[in-house]
């Protein structure tokens, strides 16, 4: 029998090849299939159609609106599975997905699709390009990605029948239905300048938020002047894209970036832009809509409790992902918490 030789560029080249094949299994594979959530019998019909990828505008839908990038996938798709698993109305959920445009949006999608073949969503694709020349560095590389901006644009990049968005970072799970929060109040209707909604976190030491070259500017401490200014955390908003349109609330946002780079008023990330624009003149949210601050600080991320009171939503904002600690073998107590909805097919297990 003829056996041929294989010299090292062959092997080289079947190694390749090999690699290659085993990426591309392994990127369709890598999350398990999640079981199918089915509304209560109260819930509305709004959505009778088998097309998931069309949209449907009816007020009875919750929209979700997530960035979507390789490197908090698997934060994204235990949050996806907490909001159904915990909501009356799954069927009602319509998911809109934020990606960069400069990725490749194909093997998102077939994660999502793989592990919720009966999920409504879409992918947009987001042109940072323009973007890139405003963002300033801030304490944590991680917050200076451009998808962490997106939020600025949801009002251009989802439909114009989409009056009404939940935003949530990718790092959360909750436990508790996610129509009660999509159903807060934003002040009267005939009043638009209440634009988002958000839990607010008045005992913050508010001033550490901005430089002192920006408190010493009387131009721009006068800012604040009539506002109570408070912090929120803006991972999880309830957002009237309606009055943000009318508004251009997204012009008012670049305007405090651009002032950042020529002078730096600010160290932290996306967020201060919607503290300038937005503080001290929103709806408000129960705090147990956002149990934040569970990845620890943006510096060490160390191990962090509940806070006092009822949980809705679970926060690991923060240096620390539940994820990343698990498979380091160096959980945090409450990252068991996240662990249930971890979709990975071969998921970190606790020590017992």
């Amino acid at each position: 029998m003829f056996i041929p030789t294989l010299h090292s560029h062959h092997l080289l080249l079947l190694y390749t090849s090999l690699l290659i094949l085993s990426t591309t299994t392994i990127n369709a594979t890598i999350f398990k299939e999640a079981p199918q959530f089915y509304n209560s019998p109260d819930c509305a019909v709004v959505i009778e159609e088998q097309d998931t990828s069309s949209f449907v505008c009816s007020d009875q839908v919750v929209h979700v609106a997530m960035t979507l990038d390789a490197a908090y996938l698997r934060g994204s798709m235990a949050a996806i599975l907490s909001a159904l698993q915990h909501s009356s109305c799954p069927q009602n959920i319509d998911f809109h997905f934020i990606a960069s445009a400069s990725t490749d949006t194909h093997h998102l999608h077939l994660s999502i699709i793989n592990s919720f073949p009966y999920l409504r969503f879409h992918i947009y694709p987001f042109d940072d390009s323009s973007l890139r020349g405003l963002i300033s560095t801030s304490i944590r590389a991680a917050l200076d990605s451009p998808l962490n901006y997106a939020r600025n644009y949801l009002a251009s990049l989802l439909p114009i029948c989409v009056k009404r968005v939940v935003y949530l970072d990718s790092d959360l799970i909750l436990v508790d239905d996610i129509a009660k929060l999509a159903a807060t109040p934003l002040g009267n209707e005939d009043d638009e300048s209440v634009v988002l909604a958000a839990p607010e976190y008045c005992n913050a030491n508010f001033t550490t938020y901005f430089t002192p070259s920006f408190w010493s500017n009387p131009t721009l401490s006068l800012t604040f002047e009539g506002r109570k200014a408070c912090y929120f955390n803006t991972g999880v908003m309830v957002i009237d894209l309606e009055r943000w349109r009318a508004g251009d609330y997204t012009t008012k946002i670049i305007e405090w970036m651009e002032l950042q780079k020529r002078m730096r008023i600010y160290e932290l990330g996306s967020l201060p832009p919607f503290l300038l624009v937005f503080a001290g003149n929103i709806a408000p949210v129960d705090h147990r809509w956002n149990q934040h601050g569970l990845g620890g600080d943006n510096f060490r991320g160390l191990c962090r409790d509940l806070h006092s009171g009822p949980v809705s939503l679970l926060h690991w904002s923060g240096k620390g992902k539940p994820w990343a600690r698990l498979d380091a073998n160096r959980p945090c107590p409450l990252d068991a918490l996240w662990a249930p909805y971890d979709l990975l097919q071969n998921p970190f297990t606790l020590d017992s």
